[in-house]
């Protein structure tokens, strides 16, 4: 496996974190028309689930950093004539292409892919990992509250299915963060410190709101949308009662309505279309990483 593929956030150190979230900041900024040398680089995107942020945040980097980009229709592909993923992406390599994003329904995919040695970057497995929306959450509470270390930070809705919920507690753990989960209690998962929502609203820096996860078996079951909203999501009640400098985030598509009353998703504490907009940035700075490109040096920004 090439040693710059993104695949978990495990693959990455507290530093590792740090040079990702600078470097993205600088994209922002002064190195906001910075695009790689190599600007010949040739990326796939290989999406088998559906997907507008992540996927189209993902081309909009490449080629804003001068790549030349390919987005395989799956459908289209020999993945429906039966050919192994490793097939699909270890052709990919043989024809030329200098890496490869990933979305796919298996968790943990990318273990059947350890022979491939260009670059691959993950865009989402199953219940497991989505390290590039993990590292956009970050960057956004990064620039809100000038560090990770010490956040509280809430996490509420579909646990159980959710691999931004995974993700984003190894890395928030990692950075010296508190990360506490709420939502259903079917919904709960091994390992994941679970609370009441409305006992820790006013102490949180950030309350994260997932979608309910209907394509991975999640239902509301007796419950009605407003239902849902009343005892679990976001609604005004609840964010009056949010400290002034709190924020609100979700990594999306968001339910309005369910997860998020619909007034609320671009109210001032909301940094939901901010997190959109972190995932260029963030993006820009992983695929710079993924061809071997160091940190930029801040003092010469």
């Amino acid at each position: 496996m090439n040693k710059y593929s993104l695949l978990t956030m495990k693959d990455l150190t507290k530093q590792d974190i740090l040079q990702i979230l600078d470097d993205a900041l600088l994209f922002g900024t002064d190195y906001k028309d910075w695009q790689l040398p190599r600007s010949k680089a040739l990326i796939a995107n290989l999406f088998f689930e559906a997907s507008t942020r992540t996927h189209y945040s993902f081309e909009s980097a490449e080629l804003q950093l001068g790549c030349k980009v390919a987005d395989i229709d799956v459908g289209k592909s020999s993945v429906t004539k039966g050919e192994s993923l490793y097939d699909t992406v270890k052709v990919l390599e043989s024809i030329g292409y200098d890496a490869v994003v990933i979305r796919h329904s298996q968790d943990e995919y990318y273990k059947e892919l350890e022979n491939i040695s260009i670059p691959i970057l993950n865009g989402g497995d199953g219940q497991k990992d989505h390290p590039t929306q993990c590292l956009l959450d970050l960057l956004t509470m990064y620039q809100e509250f000038g560090t990770l270390e010490g956040l509280n930070v809430v996490i509420c809705g579909d646990i159980l299915h959710s691999r931004v919920a995974a993700s984003d507690k190894e890395a928030l753990e990692k950075m010296g963060a508190t990360v506490r989960f709420a939502g259903p209690e079917i919904w709960r998962r091994e390992g994941f410190t679970p609370v009441e929502l409305d006992d820790v609203i006013e102490e949180a820096d950030v309350v994260m709101m997932l979608r309910i996860q209907k394509e991975r078996g999640s239902s509301l079951g007796d419950m009605t949308d407003a239902e849902y909203l009343e005892r679990y999501g976001m609604n005004k009640t609840r964010y009056a009662r949010m400290k002034d400098t709190a924020i609100i985030m979700h990594p999306g598509p968001i339910n309005r309505g369910v997860e998020f009353d619909t007034d609320l998703v671009e109210a001032p504490k909301s940094r939901y279309f901010k997190q959109i907009q972190n995932g260029v940035l963030v993006r820009k700075s992983v695929i710079k990483r993924a061809f071997g490109y160091p940190p930029f040096e801040k003092e010469n920004a």
